[in-house]
């Protein structure tokens, strides 16, 4: 039986509460030479994709800036355009707003960073029909939440539309005809959509892998049929064996009725990881990255977004305040809205109470992020299995150091997969859909 290859891309998240910033070896979130060494060492373990997120706006807790979270995060394909000139195979995948972009516009810049790269180039299509985001464009937060995947759906095909309006053989380049484009080989794009109209011809030949890879992120019943129909990557957040199986089981049964194989689209949850020389150090190396992720005013603020109140003056590392939530009204602003607080509340409430937390331990509990923890051989393992399982096609690895995080996984453990059979000793294509098995 052939085992199922895994595939690995490295995720640079930026200031929020993945990262320790606060830690002495903690680097630059804005300096290029913390990309360079993120990207170098991603493609020296001949990973897939360097993967970068998008912040809109700076997220707020009433009306205060909370500084320990999305903070001084460049724009993504500015900063994959400089990486593409330093890296050779490594895929570059950036996170752009289909809410607050334009088709023609963004299938231009990232038909140029599929050029400029050699064929490396991918989209992460993100929605928002948050207002308070929307506050900083021009159209504000005019688009209903019902809407948003409609919007990107038809900005996807749209610039499909506009990529593949070039004939492959376009581009002939004949010196002694003088002839750069052969006749009839620009076709002429002519869309009328609820969201958008464009009538004209596209200014970039086919890119060398013939269009950006395309993948999503979202969890939503509406964003994993979009991603059924249009996605070449899901980015999910399911890590653990079980929910990851129903999750791709899920997610791949629905690609039948787009036409799609199975195959087609990747699904690969982000994760983190954190390793020692032994089970127990790395548990150990696990607990003391949770506690400085999530620090005092962190733990005051996730307590904020579920309470609806101003927590400020109670201590962090003491009791949960015995006080009911307010639903009246959220306190925190650029963050996916918590669902049901007062029964968020309730369950939070009986896990203090059950096991005798305090605020900080009781968030920790709550927003366990370590999804792989041991020595090399222990995640080599979990990782293989969890791939074989259908539980997932691979991984997005998220650092907790800003740049050196991923050092020790490409040194330790990306060797172990290879020992196994499971990962690639080189890459073996030059294009990101070579590196994922794409068409």
């Amino acid at each position: 039986m052939t085992r199922k290859q895994v595939h690995l891309a490295a995720h640079f998240p930026g200031v929020n509460n993945t990262t320790v910033w606060t830690d002495p070896r903690s680097g630059s979130q804005i300096d290029f030479s913390s990309f360079t060494h993120l990207a170098r060492t991603a493609e020296r373990g001949k990973l897939d994709f360097f993967f970068l997120a998008e912040g809109l706006r700076l997220r707020e807790l009433k009306g205060r800036i909370h500084d320990l979270d999305v903070v001084g995060r460049p724009e993504a394909l500015t900063v994959l355009s400089a990486l593409a000139a330093v890296t050779d195979r490594l895929g570059l995948a950036g996170t752009v707003n289909a809410t607050f972009n334009e088709p023609y516009e963004l299938a231009r810049r990232l038909s140029t960073l599929d050029h400029l790269s050699g064929g490396r180039a991918a989209w992460n299509v993100v929605t928002t029909s948050d207002a308070f985001t929307g506050e900083n464009f021009r159209r504000g937060g005019y688009l209903d939440r019902a809407d948003r995947y409609e919007r990107a759906a038809e900005f996807v095909r749209l610039s499909r539309e506009l990529w593949d309006s070039w004939q492959p053989d376009a581009v002939v380049a004949d010196r002694a005809a003088g002839r750069f484009v052969r006749d009839g080989a620009i076709g002429t794009v002519e869309h009328q959509g609820r969201h958008f109209s464009v009538d004209g011809r596209f200014t970039l030949p086919r890119s060398p892998q013939g269009r950006p890879v395309i993948i999503q992120a979202g969890d939503s019943a509406e964003g994993r049929e979009f991603a059924a129909a249009h996605a070449d990557v899901i980015f999910t957040g399911h890590g653990r064996l079980e929910d990851g199986q129903r999750f791709y089981a899920d997610v791949k049964s629905r690609l039948a009725r787009h036409g799609r194989e199975p195959h087609q689209l990747k699904i690969m949850p982000g994760v983190t990881f954190a390793l020692g020389d032994t089970d127990e150090e790395a548990a150990e190396n696990a607990a003391g990255i949770r506690r400085k992720q999530v620090g005092p005013q962190t733990a005051i603020a996730f307590l904020e977004q579920v309470w609806g109140r101003d927590m400020s003056a109670y201590d962090p590392d003491g009791p949960l305040p015995d006080l009911d939530p307010d639903l009246s009204e959220g306190v925190s602003q650029g963050r996916v809205a918590i669902k049901n607080r007062a029964a968020v509340a309730a369950k939070w409430r009986a896990l203090a109470e059950e096991k005798g937390l305090t605020i900080r331990e009781l968030v920790i509990e709550v927003t366990g992020r370590q999804t792989f923890v041991g020595t090399p051989e222990t995640v080599a393992r979990l990782i293989d299995e969890h791939v074989q399982a259908d539980a997932a096609d691979g991984f997005i690895l998220v650092p907790h150091l800003t740049p050196g995080g991923l050092d020790d996984f490409v040194d330790r453990v990306v060797p172990l997969l290879q020992e196994r059979g499971v990962f690639r000793t080189d890459y073996t294509g030059h294009t990101l859909r070579d590196h994922l098995e794409l068409a």
